[in-house]
């Protein structure tokens, strides 16, 4: 399945480069919002929230309400997980806070299950040159993304598995890598970074792994009004 992306920063919808560099700034939240609609999931991350300078919650309470959507970003209290998911949001993204000292906060984890419920939870690890990456993928962790996935699973329904090395290039993602993630977990796998085909979202899908989709979308390479949208 296609999961179409809207990720925030400074009440704009973007498109980063590696994370970093802006590619695609629209200021027209709502008219993405009303393009992915038809779609069973969409994915909302407020990167403004994810590296602490600031955020979108207003925006994100609206899309939440407004869309069926799985929302990340500064996802670090029990609190935001649970005001995100009263306003409409289907299930959280929780990422740089699972992880404390550079092992996963299983405290934490158990936490935030027990507060929200595991079917709710979405465990993001993102990998970068082959290890874990937090805090908007600048801070290194010293375990692999497996290694994550096996000690978050009793915490979680689903991963989100990120490999930054291919994010936004538009040159494909690593299939290898997913694969090794999908392995490494019985719970659901969904995987971005880098997808840019019909071909690879179809081969994710085969796999049971649904395709998070961002730059393809906006800078038209995939049409998502053409695409299947369950």
């Amino acid at each position: 399945m296609l999961i179409p992306s809207i990720d925030l920063q400074g009440g704009a919808v973007v498109q980063l480069v590696q994370g970093e560099r802006l590619a695609i700034k629209d200021d027209d939240v709502f008219r993405w919002v009303r393009r992915f609609e038809r779609f069973p999931k969409v994915q909302v991350i407020d990167l403004d929230a994810a590296l602490d300078r600031g955020d979108n919650l207003a925006i994100v309470r609206q899309i939440a309400g407004a869309i069926s959507c799985r929302v990340g970003g500064g996802i670090r209290t029990l609190d935001r997980a649970q005001d995100v998911l009263a306003a409409g949001a289907q299930q959280i993204i929780a990422g740089s806070a699972l992880f404390k000292d550079g092992q996963p906060d299983l405290a934490f984890a158990q936490r935030l299950s027990d507060a929200v419920g595991r079917e709710r939870v979405i465990a993001a690890v993102d990998s970068r040159n082959g290890y874990v990456v937090i805090h908007g993928w600048k801070t290194a962790l010293p375990l692999t993304a497996s290694e994550a996935v096996r000690a978050l699973e009793p915490y979680c329904d689903e991963f989100l598995y990120t490999h930054v090395d291919s994010e936004g290039l538009m040159g494909g993602t690593n299939m290898e890598a997913i694969l090794a993630v999908r392995h490494a977990t019985m719970r659901r796998v969904t995987a971005a970074g880098g997808i840019s085909t019909q071909r690879e979202i179809d081969d994710l899908h085969a796999r049971g792994i649904d395709a998070v989709v961002g730059m393809a979308i906006y800078t038209g390479a995939l049409d998502p009004d053409a695409l299947p949208h369950g």
